[in-house]
């Protein structure tokens, strides 16, 4: 392997070029590869969950376009390039016929998107956004057309839901649970929500599925497992994102949920490393912003010799809900407490508090949002 052998980085997401960015505060010399399947074109995926309520095309949502990231940056940009393997031993990354030789390897490509098989004709009208591709790809089917379904009430369903109604679309939300964000919040932060959207006119038909998806003129009918039958032009599904990690596992790389790393985000290959919404650090996937920064910057002080292990903090998610501004900072899976909920309305205060009274998570919907930051001091780091 030649010494003068690129770092290569899969992936010019947030992941990818919050690291690029931050190694080269460390070191500006060693030559870097950025390796995308899409344009290279610098954006913030939760803003694909804006654009509706920004008016934004997809143009719009670019923050700065490939060319001035490739010069800002000093990489070389890889665009279009699909990684069909990886050859740990020779440290070789394999793109199609043409091999690309790394130093360093780090693998940003993030999640895709869980997709439902649902019987019936209509599955040209089904889509997803998880890029700027996608969003592009939705906004031009949606010209002309009025009435979104949304299969789905999790983070991304329900901030989906508050975009498309300020964007002026008339929205159904469909979803086997009886409440909407069931793995995020508590029972009655999830009630002020559903009842922010449901005043800002969104529709929701819970606690079931869609059976059947036909095409009926320029839209589509969706037969619901609870007998209901909807007419819709479009229909957006947000059930979940499943970190990639096939293309690892077939290189030998240890896999769990997602691609597993340690906390200084090495994979189980030398010189191997994984961050963003394919890895699983330390047994967790941690699917948002700001545990992707931490890892960043920590995986650029590894990079530039000084192995630095991750250390989280408190990282609050912040739920895109205008509606109903939402913040929530779950307590560990394991944690043993009770949650203690103060609600006046769509107004709730929800703290989840061990047996001696210590707050581990919580969760803050209306005007009790703007208490999050205070609410943060008080929580233990998820650990480190």
């Amino acid at each position: 392997m030649s010494t003068q052998a690129p770092i290569v980085i899969v992936g010019t997401g947030l992941s990818g070029y919050t690291l690029a960015r931050e190694f080269r505060k460390q070191d500006k010399e060693t030559p870097i590869v950025m390796v995308t399947a899409d344009d290279g074109a610098s954006y913030s995926k939760p803003m694909l969950s804006t654009g509706f309520t920004k008016s934004k095309e997809a143009d719009g949502l670019v923050q700065v376009p490939p060319g001035q990231m490739q010069e800002q940056l000093d990489v070389t940009l890889r665009t279009f390039a699909t990684v069909t393997g990886i050859d740990v031993d020779s440290h070789q990354l394999i793109l199609g016929d043409d091999l690309l030789t790394y130093r360093k390897l780090v693998l940003a490509w993030g999640a895709d998107v869980v997709r439902l098989s649902i019987p019936g004709d209509g599955q040209e009208r089904v889509f997803s956004i998880n890029d700027l591709m996608d969003y592009r790809a939705f906004r031009k089917a949606l010209e002309g057309r009025k009435h979104v379904a949304i299969m789905g009430a999790g983070l991304i369903g329900c901030e989906f839901a508050n975009d498309l109604r300020n964007g002026g679309y008339e929205v159904d939300v469909i979803a086997p649970d009886d409440r909407v964000m069931p793995g995020l919040l508590p029972e009655a932060a999830a009630e002020a929500v559903l009842a922010g959207l449901k005043d800002l006119g969104a529709r929701f038909h819970l606690g079931t599925v869609v059976d059947h998806i036909a095409s009926a003129g320029n839209g589509v009918t969706l037969s619901l497992a609870n007998g209901e039958e909807l007419e819709a032009d479009l229909v957006l599904s947000a059930v979940g994102l499943r970190p990639r990690k096939e293309l690892a596992a077939a290189a030998g790389l240890k896999t769990g949920r997602g691609i597993v790393v340690n906390r200084a985000l090495e994979a189980s290959a030398p010189d191997v490393y994984c961050l963003g919404d394919c890895a699983e650090v330390d047994g967790m996937v941690l699917p948002y912003v700001m545990p992707l920064m931490a890892c960043a910057r920590a995986l650029a002080k590894t990079l530039a010799g000084d192995r630095t292990e991750v250390a989280y903090g408190i990282m609050p998610v912040i739920v895109k809900t205008p509606c109903c501004p939402t913040a929530v900072c779950p307590p560990p899976v394991d944690a043993k407490g009770d949650w203690e909920v103060e609600a006046d309305g769509q107004n709730v205060r929800a703290l989840f508090k061990s047996g001696d009274g210590q707050v581990l998570g919580f969760a803050v919907t209306g005007r009790y949002a703007i208490e999050k930051q205070a609410l943060s001091r008080e929580v233990p780091p998820i650990h480190g």
